[in-house]
Protein backbone atom coordinates (compact mmCIF):
# COMPACT_ATOMS: atom_id res chain seq x y z
CA UNK A 1 0.00 0.00 0.00
CA UNK A 2 1.25 3.48 -0.81
CA UNK A 3 1.94 5.94 1.98
CA UNK A 4 1.62 9.66 1.28
CA UNK A 5 3.91 12.15 2.97
CA UNK A 6 4.00 15.93 2.69
CA UNK A 7 6.88 18.31 3.28
CA UNK A 8 5.60 21.38 5.19
CA UNK A 9 8.30 23.56 3.60
CA UNK A 10 7.77 22.58 -0.01
CA UNK A 11 4.07 21.63 0.28
CA UNK A 12 4.87 18.87 -2.20
CA UNK A 13 3.33 15.41 -2.03
CA UNK A 14 5.25 12.19 -2.46
CA UNK A 15 4.15 8.58 -2.33
CA UNK A 16 6.22 5.74 -0.97
CA UNK A 17 5.13 2.75 -3.03
CA UNK A 18 6.14 -0.91 -2.88
CA UNK A 19 8.08 -2.38 -5.78
CA UNK A 20 5.23 -4.77 -6.60
CA UNK A 21 2.71 -1.91 -6.69
CA UNK A 22 5.06 0.16 -8.82
CA UNK A 23 5.56 -2.74 -11.22
CA UNK A 24 1.79 -3.27 -11.57
CA UNK A 25 1.18 0.43 -12.19
CA UNK A 26 3.94 0.73 -14.80
CA UNK A 27 2.84 -2.45 -16.58
CA UNK A 28 -0.75 -1.20 -16.81
CA UNK A 29 0.23 2.34 -17.90
CA UNK A 30 2.74 1.11 -20.46
CA UNK A 31 0.17 -1.21 -22.10
CA UNK A 32 -1.83 1.83 -23.18
CA UNK A 33 1.32 3.63 -24.33
CA UNK A 34 2.38 0.63 -26.43
CA UNK A 35 -1.02 0.47 -28.14
CA UNK A 36 -0.88 4.22 -28.90
CA UNK A 37 2.61 3.80 -30.39
CA UNK A 38 1.55 0.86 -32.56
CA UNK A 39 -1.51 2.78 -33.75
CA UNK A 40 0.64 5.79 -34.69
CA UNK A 41 3.08 3.57 -36.59
CA UNK A 42 0.41 2.19 -38.93
CA UNK A 43 -1.77 5.28 -39.28
CA UNK A 44 -1.53 6.95 -42.67
CA UNK A 45 -4.48 9.24 -42.00
CA UNK A 46 -3.23 12.72 -42.83
CA UNK A 47 -5.35 15.84 -43.15
CA UNK A 48 -6.46 19.00 -41.41
CA UNK A 49 -8.84 17.53 -38.81
CA UNK A 50 -8.00 17.86 -35.12
CA UNK A 51 -7.45 14.10 -34.79
CA UNK A 52 -5.45 13.69 -38.00
CA UNK A 53 -1.71 13.84 -38.58
CA UNK A 54 -0.55 17.05 -40.25
CA UNK A 55 2.74 16.73 -42.13
CA UNK A 56 5.19 19.44 -41.09
CA UNK A 57 8.22 18.44 -43.12
CA UNK A 58 9.66 15.72 -45.30
CA UNK A 59 13.43 16.00 -45.43
CA UNK A 60 16.07 13.48 -46.46
CA UNK A 61 13.57 10.63 -46.25
CA UNK A 62 12.23 11.63 -42.81
CA UNK A 63 8.56 12.60 -42.38
CA UNK A 64 7.64 14.70 -39.35
CA UNK A 65 3.98 15.24 -38.51
CA UNK A 66 1.82 16.29 -35.58
CA UNK A 67 -1.74 16.11 -34.33
CA UNK A 68 -3.65 17.70 -31.49
CA UNK A 69 -4.01 15.48 -28.39
CA UNK A 70 -5.64 17.35 -25.54
CA UNK A 71 -3.73 20.51 -24.58
CA UNK A 72 -0.51 19.51 -26.33
CA UNK A 73 0.44 18.32 -29.77
CA UNK A 74 1.76 14.82 -30.34
CA UNK A 75 4.70 14.69 -32.75
CA UNK A 76 5.60 11.75 -34.96
CA UNK A 77 8.63 11.07 -37.09
CA UNK A 78 8.98 8.14 -39.53
CA UNK A 79 11.87 7.05 -41.67
CA UNK A 80 13.43 4.08 -43.43
CA UNK A 81 16.81 3.04 -42.08
CA UNK A 82 18.73 0.94 -44.57
CA UNK A 83 21.24 -1.77 -43.67
CA UNK A 84 20.39 -1.45 -39.97
CA UNK A 85 18.44 -4.17 -38.18
CA UNK A 86 15.72 -3.32 -35.63
CA UNK A 87 17.84 -4.73 -32.82
CA UNK A 88 20.85 -2.63 -33.82
CA UNK A 89 18.72 0.53 -33.85
CA UNK A 90 17.04 -0.20 -30.51
CA UNK A 91 20.42 -0.95 -28.94
CA UNK A 92 21.59 2.54 -29.90
CA UNK A 93 18.31 4.31 -29.04
CA UNK A 94 18.03 2.79 -25.54
CA UNK A 95 21.71 2.93 -24.50
CA UNK A 96 21.32 5.70 -21.93
CA UNK A 97 25.06 5.90 -21.28
CA UNK A 98 25.47 7.05 -24.88
CA UNK A 99 22.26 9.10 -25.11
CA UNK A 100 24.14 12.40 -24.93
CA UNK A 101 25.72 11.55 -28.30
CA UNK A 102 22.37 11.88 -30.09
CA UNK A 103 20.59 14.32 -27.75
CA UNK A 104 23.05 17.10 -27.05
CA UNK A 105 20.69 18.89 -24.62
CA UNK A 106 20.81 15.92 -22.25
CA UNK A 107 23.12 16.38 -19.25
CA UNK A 108 22.48 13.11 -17.42
CA UNK A 109 20.57 9.86 -17.95
CA UNK A 110 20.57 7.40 -15.07
CA UNK A 111 18.78 4.19 -14.14
CA UNK A 112 16.93 4.57 -10.84
CA UNK A 113 15.46 1.07 -10.65
CA UNK A 114 15.16 -2.07 -12.78
CA UNK A 115 11.76 -3.66 -12.16
CA UNK A 116 12.19 -6.46 -14.68
CA UNK A 117 14.57 -7.30 -17.49
CA UNK A 118 12.51 -5.21 -19.89
CA UNK A 119 11.12 -2.64 -17.44
CA UNK A 120 13.12 0.20 -15.88
CA UNK A 121 12.76 3.57 -14.15
CA UNK A 122 15.08 6.28 -15.50
CA UNK A 123 15.93 9.89 -14.65
CA UNK A 124 16.63 12.28 -17.52
CA UNK A 125 18.17 15.67 -16.68
CA UNK A 126 18.67 18.67 -18.94
CA UNK A 127 20.92 21.60 -17.96
CA UNK A 128 20.75 25.38 -18.00
CA UNK A 129 22.41 25.50 -21.42
CA UNK A 130 19.77 23.28 -23.03
CA UNK A 131 17.23 24.67 -25.48
CA UNK A 132 14.34 26.60 -23.81
CA UNK A 133 11.91 23.68 -24.06
CA UNK A 134 14.19 21.51 -21.90
CA UNK A 135 16.24 24.05 -19.92
CA UNK A 136 16.68 22.96 -16.28
CA UNK A 137 14.08 20.22 -16.74
CA UNK A 138 14.17 16.69 -15.40
CA UNK A 139 11.92 13.74 -16.12
CA UNK A 140 11.35 10.55 -14.10
CA UNK A 141 10.15 7.99 -16.64
CA UNK A 142 9.50 4.30 -17.10
CA UNK A 143 10.92 2.46 -20.08
CA UNK A 144 9.34 -0.78 -21.27
CA UNK A 145 10.78 -2.83 -24.14
CA UNK A 146 8.66 -5.44 -25.93
CA UNK A 147 8.93 -7.63 -29.04
CA UNK A 148 5.64 -8.21 -30.86
CA UNK A 149 4.69 -11.54 -32.45
CA UNK A 150 5.74 -10.31 -35.90
CA UNK A 151 9.17 -9.23 -34.65
CA UNK A 152 8.36 -5.53 -34.38
CA UNK A 153 10.25 -3.91 -31.50
CA UNK A 154 8.44 -1.38 -29.29
CA UNK A 155 9.95 0.83 -26.60
CA UNK A 156 7.42 2.80 -24.54
CA UNK A 157 8.63 5.73 -22.40
CA UNK A 158 6.48 8.04 -20.25
CA UNK A 159 6.66 9.94 -16.99
CA UNK A 160 5.52 8.52 -13.68
CA UNK A 161 2.88 10.52 -11.78
CA UNK A 162 4.57 13.37 -9.90
CA UNK A 163 3.78 11.93 -6.45
CA UNK A 164 5.30 8.53 -7.29
CA UNK A 165 8.30 10.19 -8.97
CA UNK A 166 8.90 12.35 -5.89
CA UNK A 167 8.93 9.27 -3.69
CA UNK A 168 11.50 7.55 -5.90
CA UNK A 169 13.74 10.56 -6.53
CA UNK A 170 13.21 13.95 -4.81
CA UNK A 171 13.27 16.90 -7.17
CA UNK A 172 16.34 19.11 -7.10
CA UNK A 173 15.70 22.69 -5.97
CA UNK A 174 16.77 24.28 -9.25
CA UNK A 175 15.05 21.77 -11.51
CA UNK A 176 11.62 21.90 -13.13
CA UNK A 177 10.05 18.47 -13.32
CA UNK A 178 8.34 18.05 -16.68
CA UNK A 179 6.02 15.32 -17.88
CA UNK A 180 6.68 13.08 -20.86
CA UNK A 181 3.03 12.26 -21.51
CA UNK A 182 3.87 9.54 -24.03
CA UNK A 183 6.82 8.69 -26.21
CA UNK A 184 8.63 5.76 -27.71
CA UNK A 185 9.86 3.82 -30.69
CA UNK A 186 8.26 1.31 -33.04
CA UNK A 187 10.84 -0.46 -35.22
CA UNK A 188 9.57 -2.79 -37.96
CA UNK A 189 11.83 -5.30 -39.66
CA UNK A 190 12.04 -5.07 -43.45
CA UNK A 191 13.91 -6.98 -46.13
CA UNK A 192 17.65 -6.54 -46.68
CA UNK A 193 18.27 -6.15 -42.95
CA UNK A 194 16.63 -2.72 -42.94
CA UNK A 195 13.89 -1.28 -40.73
CA UNK A 196 11.11 1.30 -40.63
CA UNK A 197 11.35 3.52 -37.55
CA UNK A 198 8.50 5.50 -35.99
CA UNK A 199 9.14 7.82 -33.06
CA UNK A 200 6.27 9.47 -31.17
CA UNK A 201 6.47 12.09 -28.40
CA UNK A 202 4.01 14.23 -26.45
CA UNK A 203 5.55 16.53 -23.87
CA UNK A 204 4.42 18.86 -21.08
CA UNK A 205 7.62 20.69 -20.10
CA UNK A 206 5.97 22.33 -17.03
CA UNK A 207 6.80 25.85 -15.95
CA UNK A 208 5.93 28.82 -18.15
CA UNK A 209 6.99 28.74 -21.77
CA UNK A 210 5.60 30.49 -24.85
CA UNK A 211 3.24 28.10 -26.62
CA UNK A 212 5.35 28.35 -29.77
CA UNK A 213 8.25 26.65 -27.94
CA UNK A 214 6.10 23.77 -26.72
CA UNK A 215 4.58 23.11 -30.12
CA UNK A 216 7.83 23.39 -32.13
CA UNK A 217 9.29 20.16 -30.88
CA UNK A 218 9.74 19.17 -34.52
CA UNK A 219 12.99 21.16 -34.72
CA UNK A 220 14.46 19.05 -31.94
CA UNK A 221 13.17 15.87 -33.57
CA UNK A 222 15.10 16.68 -36.75
CA UNK A 223 18.32 16.96 -34.76
CA UNK A 224 17.70 13.77 -32.75
CA UNK A 225 16.81 11.72 -35.83
CA UNK A 226 19.87 12.79 -37.78
CA UNK A 227 22.17 12.01 -34.84
CA UNK A 228 20.50 8.66 -34.24
CA UNK A 229 20.81 7.68 -37.89
CA UNK A 230 24.55 8.39 -37.75
CA UNK A 231 24.99 6.41 -34.53
CA UNK A 232 22.91 3.44 -35.74
CA UNK A 233 24.66 3.24 -39.10
CA UNK A 234 28.06 3.45 -37.39
CA UNK A 235 26.99 0.60 -35.10
CA UNK A 236 25.88 -1.45 -38.11
CA UNK A 237 29.17 -0.85 -39.92
CA UNK A 238 31.15 -1.90 -36.84
CA UNK A 239 29.08 -5.07 -36.45
CA UNK A 240 29.83 -6.07 -40.05
CA UNK A 241 33.59 -5.68 -39.68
Amino acid sequence: MAEMSASPAACARSWSISEDSLKRYVFFASENCIQELLSASVSNKVGNGSDEWKVLAVDNGVEISKRRSGSFHTFRSRWLLRSVSPQQFITVATAIDAAKQWDQDLVEAKYIKDLEENLSIIRLRFGENSKPLFRNREFIVYERRETMDDGTLVVAVASLPKEIAAGLHPKQDNAIRGLLLQSGWVVEKLEDNSCMVTYVVQLDPAGWLPKCFVNRLNTKLVMIIENLKIQAQACSTTAQV
